[in-house]
């Protein structure tokens, strides 16, 4: 009798994988870790028994008393939880009885959390299986020895979450017990999916791809699990579509395998650009992975992707393939008013990646949030930008210090090779380090981690500290929310600005620069600007008013978001900008959608602004309003937006 796939084994209100459970767009979560998918794996998302523990007085799963239930991956604050608990508790309990499927000797069954916020604690029929501290960033647990030899056990999981812990990489997550300002709704517990996945005993457990445009070569880093001291073997093939640019095996060593995989130079710069990744031409490296032990046998197979592309800083640009590339970026902070953090589903990820792009911008600032991998994926495949920036904490301790770094490298580990990521933001605004001007203890904390990010991936800008009080740092980021067109203009519009520029005091009495050793010549990106909220609120979910200014009707505000980017696209100064915000989030009532991703005038109306063009008809869509974003700029109007490979070497 064959064995079952997991699909086939009997989890009560689970979602089965698609047909082709190795595709990533399937399913209505899709699959959970878009670099590294393999067939054998079930979504344990739907219906858990919940309990909420107010005190955290409960230390094991005998203690807890589950008298409801939630709807996995739904945080329980949210409504589509089925919860909707808004109210301060340091712990909730989760638990599901999961049919155990056959496990070979030479099988291991694992366990993975996307995300649980904050400790996570895990148990299997009573006993301990293991722990993770982060909010924001994925682990798994090898169950094997727990679950072999059952036909079903209980998963139970205790997610501790202070809400007055404000040592913690928390982001958005608001401490008062009603959100205030600009935060929001607490998150506690699981927000990302659950799912299990048999694999071998020996088998691929990490994939890291770096591109080299200048050598024209993909660098693979295969991490796997229980190899043999040696014989074991890497094949990797790379394709777009159905042609095979590189197929070879390499020999892992010591457990892994470092590479550089050498493709065929096409030699004519448009057969290369037809190669590179870009937000115009987002093309994909398809790559099957197998593994082989010491006789050839095959033991593991696993797809990934990664592309060709390169991001850097020259003087007062920023450069992609090479070539100078305005950013063109909205600060998106990844919530809904009914599921919070959780995007409803996978379309819903996608749906925002395609408006964001609709609405003209060639990129996002994920804004005090490690997105969910789906929302990179997506971002991957349509070509959008992303800034990748973490939850702050709001206090110095030392606590917090080994809390956010680990959980920081723990992030980029994830996300590394997503081609989407564009620069890496540990802090912003000085949240979690408030007194960078006079504490040096603050001020080498900051240092530490810009260097720490630069030592784990050296081909990304770093934004040491985005907004102001710059202290090391690739691009400096200044916020600046002033309403007025005009005096924006006046700020910025001058050739020898920048030196009076990061001399003065910006928003809230900061300095924009704090350590002489910040290169004053580097790239400025206006990384925060705009927050116009149309009060009160004409549409939409949410009713909230709050925002840096404001104005009455959506006409009004259309024509002072044009007027706005008509001035930002025309300063020579910058390298790029981020206008705040997407959508409204919650009282925010600041971004250019409603919260349900209505937008606030039409879309068309609204890509002309963001590029700086005049207002154009119905029928135009934003790819006809410019070349990608690049030649509105007057320093930058004859600079196409891909790669000219000979000016490289």
């Amino acid at each position: 009798m064959p064995r079952q796939h997991l699909a086939q084994i009997g989890i009560p209100g689970s979602a089965p994988p698609p047909a082709d459970s190795t595709d990533i767009g399937g399913g209505a979560r899709g699959y959970p870790r878009p670099l590294l998918r393999r067939g054998d794996w079930i979504s344990l998302n739907g219906t858990w028994e919940f309990a909420l523990d107010p005190r955290a007085d409960w230390c094991s799963p005998a203690d807890a008393r589950f008298d409801r239930t939630i709807e996995v991956p739904f945080a329980p604050e949210t409504p589509r939880s089925g919860v909707g608990e808004t109210g301060f508790y340091k712990a909730c309990w989760y638990r599901r009885q999961v049919d155990v499927p056959e496990i070979e000797p030479s099988e291991r069954l694992i366990l993975h959390f996307g995300a649980v916020d904050y400790v996570a604690r895990v148990w299997l029929d009573g006993s301990f299986a293991g722990e993770h501290e982060g909010g924001y960033t994925p682990f798994s647990l090898d169950i094997t020895e727990l679950a072999r030899g059952r036909k079903s056990v209980s998963i139970v999981v205790q997610a501790h979450d202070d809400p007055s812990d404000l040592a913690k990489p928390r982001g958005k997550q608001d401490w008062k017990l009603e959100p205030h300002s600009i935060w929001y709704p607490r998150t506690t517990g699981i927000w990302q999916t659950v799912w299990i996945e048999r694999v071998p005993k020996m088998h691929v457990e990490y994939l890291r791809w770096t591109p080299n445009l200048e050598r024209w070569e993909i660098a693979v880093e295969v991490r796997v699990a229980n190899a043999p001291v040696e014989g074991a073997r890497v094949g990797v093939r790379l394709r777009v579509g159905d042609v095979t640019i590189a197929n070879d095996q390499y020999t892992v060593v010591a457990g892994e395998v470092h590479r550089r995989i050498t493709l065929s130079d096409p030699g004519i710069d448009d057969f290369r650009n037809e190669l590179l990744w870009c937000p115009e031409r987002p093309t994909l490296i398809d790559a099957d992975i197998v593994l082989y032990d010491q006789s050839g046998t095959t033991i593991d197979r696993v797809k990934s992707y990664t592309a060709l592309r390169s991001v850097a800083v020259r003087g007062d640009r920023f450069l992609l393939n090479g070539r100078a590339y305005v950013l063109r970026m909205v600060l998106d902070q990844g919530y809904w008013n009914e599921t919070g953090i959780t995007a409803p589903d996978d379309e819903a990820l996608r749906r925002d990646v395609e408006i964001t792009k609709q609405m003209g911008f060639n990129g996002a600032r994920k804004h005090q949030k490690i997105e969910d991998p789906r929302y990179l994926y997506w971002a991957d495949r349509l070509g959008l930008l992303v800034w990748e920036e973490m939850p702050s904490a709001y206090r110095h301790t030392r606590k917090s210090i080994d809390r956010l770094a680990r959980q920081w490298l723990e992030a980029i580990r994830r996300d590394i090779s997503h081609p989407c990521i564009i620069a890496w933001v540990p802090f912003n605004e000085s949240w979690g380090v408030p007194n960078l001007p006079d504490n040096p203890n603050e001020r080498h904390y900051v240092q530490a981690l810009y260097h720490l990010t630069r030592s784990m991936d050296y081909t990304r800008p770093v934004i040491g500290n985005d907004g102001w009080e710059s202290v090391a740092t690739d691009i400096i980021g200044i916020h600046d929310y002033d309403p007025s067109p005009e005096r924006i203009a006046r700020r910025y519009f001058a050739h020898d600005v920048v030196p009076k520029l990061l001399k003065r005091e910006r928003p809230g009495g900061r300095a924009l620069v704090l350590d002489p050793s910040v290169n004053h010549e580097t790239a400025i990106v206006l990384s925060e600007f705009g927050g116009i909220a149309v009060a009160p609120t004409s549409g939409g979910e949410n009713g909230g008013t709050w925002g840096y200014s404001a104005c009455r009707t959506s006409d009004e505000f259309a024509e002072r978001y044009t007027k706005l980017m008509k001035v930002i696209n025309s300063l020579e100064l910058l390298a790029g900008f981020c206008y705040t915000q997407f959508a409204d989030t919650y009282q925010e009532a600041n971004g250019l959608l409603y919260a349900d991703r209505t937008p606030k005038f039409p879309l068309h109306q609204m890509a002309a602004a963001t590029q700086g063009m005049p207002f154009v008809g119905p029928n135009e869509t934003p790819s006809t309003l410019s070349d990608g974003g690049m030649a509105d700029m007057p320093a930058l109007a004859d600079m196409p937006g891909l790669v000219d490979m000979g000016a490289q070497r």
